[in-house]
């Protein structure tokens, strides 16, 4: 799977996940450092990538926008977690949920429990 992270996770995480068979970039490294959460958007959507994040305005932007990409996986509660085991949660999840997210999805993380959501995100 195609990955972007976010800045406000560790570039730690993209060795794990790319021993793990994804093609995982950190934002970084990507020239999108400093950059706003639309452009982020943006950019993940034009490179076909899954953005991964602590940051969960990402899904109220997505809401806004209405678009079925790109998915998003935040990481709750993240700070409470080292690099290393946020990449063995997100790589885990990726198991359980890659054929959503290549359909199009936001997923929340916790060590505890995966919760999920279709793209679109439209009124209920």
């Amino acid at each position: 799977m195609r990955l972007l992270v976010d800045e406000n996770l560790s570039p730690r995480l993209i060795t794990t996940l790319q021993r793990a068979g994804h093609d995982a970039v950190h934002v970084l490294d990507a020239g999108l450092g400093n950059t706003d959460d639309a452009d982020i958007l943006v950019a993940a959507a034009e490179q076909h990538r899954v953005i991964v994040t602590a940051d969960t305005d990402f899904g109220a932007l997505l809401a806004a926008r209405g678009t079925p990409t790109p998915s998003v996986v935040t990481l709750r509660s993240s700070d409470h977690l080292t690099p290393d085991e946020q990449a063995r949660l997100v790589v885990a999840a990726l198991t359980q949920i890659g054929q959503e997210l290549e359909d199009g999805a936001v997923a929340s993380l916790t060590p505890e429990r995966i919760r999920l959501r279709s793209l679109p995100i439209t009124a209920q």
